[in-house]
């Protein structure tokens, strides 16, 4: 409906399911600086890979309600891995696959208040077997990068829930500390300024890459930390806050910031480890949430 409001009006599991994969083709269709995009693609991933992967979550993402959320998420890794060779979307099945399981188990979300209500029940909730099972969809991917951990490794058995196990990786890793937070940079940081750049008029692209720079000027990007180092990390982090500050999508000065940035993150062989791949999970699931309590508007 061209022009016009697609609500969600009750969170039954076609609704979401429809936000999450829109959240995904928004996400991955909008040119953010450093990641893949139409016409931008890495040696080894490109932008249909990440439509594929998009459709491929939907059924699986069907059935959260109804499915323990550890399986959620290692099914929907692996119907990924029958339409793409490329680890598209680990991050963010794992902050999509509690966010639909919140609105679906819970009849009364009717916001975002509530929306993450039900997300600390959810969280609040996981067990040993969910924890077993994502380790076992992250190990199907094998994401760079990883290191070694004191407690609780990937490559070892989950003895603590899921929830317990994100809390141990908090400190290194954004999606896991959203999972120790109930998704404090999705709900306090990144759907607000999502929110505001819509409000605003900013088309969904701008929108999206407003809203990914906004997240990554506030905080370094923890999948440039583990491949790149901290210190590259925190560079990129404030290279985004002087985009922002030239004015960004908003201004022309500040487009040809947004481009000069892009080209940065990409010069050079250093095999993407300037990527800010985390950053750009962290937007889909934004959107996800805009989506899901506001419907849809072009």
């Amino acid at each position: 409906m061209t022009g016009g409001v697609v609500p969600v009006t009750s969170p039954g599991a076609r609704d979401m399911v429809a936000a999450a994969q829109l959240a995904c083709l928004l996400e991955a269709s909008a040119p953010k600086p450093g990641n893949v995009s139409p016409g931008r693609r890495f040696s080894d991933i490109s932008y249909e890979d990440f439509l594929a992967s998009a459709a491929a979550i939907g059924g699986p993402l069907a059935a959260a309600g109804t499915r323990p959320l550890g399986e959620t998420v290692r099914v929907a890794v692996e119907a990924t891995a029958d339409w793409t060779s490329s680890n598209t979307n680990l991050g963010i099945v794992l902050l999509l696959a509690p966010l639909v399981r919140a609105a679906l188990v819970d009849p009364q979300v009717t916001g975002a208040t509530s929306l993450r209500e039900s997300l600390r029940r959810v969280l609040d909730a996981t067990t040993v077997d969910d924890a077993r099972e994502v380790y076992a969809a992250i190990r199907r991917v094998a994401p760079g990068g990883l290191g070694r951990a004191e407690a609780q490794d990937i490559a070892d058995e989950p003895t603590v829930t899921l929830v317990d196990a994100m809390r141990l990786a908090a400190d290194r890793d954004s999606i896991a500390r959203e999972y120790a937070t109930a998704f404090d940079i999705t709900f306090e940081i990144s759907a607000p300024a999502l929110e505001r750049a819509r409000r605003d008029g900013l088309s969904w692209s701008d929108a999206v890459v407003e809203t990914f720079l906004y997240v990554l000027a506030a905080m370094p990007d923890t999948h440039i930390a583990r491949r790149g180092g901290d210190p590259l990390a925190v560079e990129v982090s404030r290279e985004a806050q002087n985009v922002l500050a030239s004015g960004g999508v908003r201004s022309t000065d500040g487009r040809a910031a947004v481009a000069a940035f892009d080209l940065a993150l990409r010069s050079g062989d250093s095999g993407n480890l300037a990527n800010p791949g985390t950053t750009a999970d962290l937007t889909a699931a934004a959107i996800f949430v805009v989506l899901a309590v506001g419907g849809f508007r072009t």
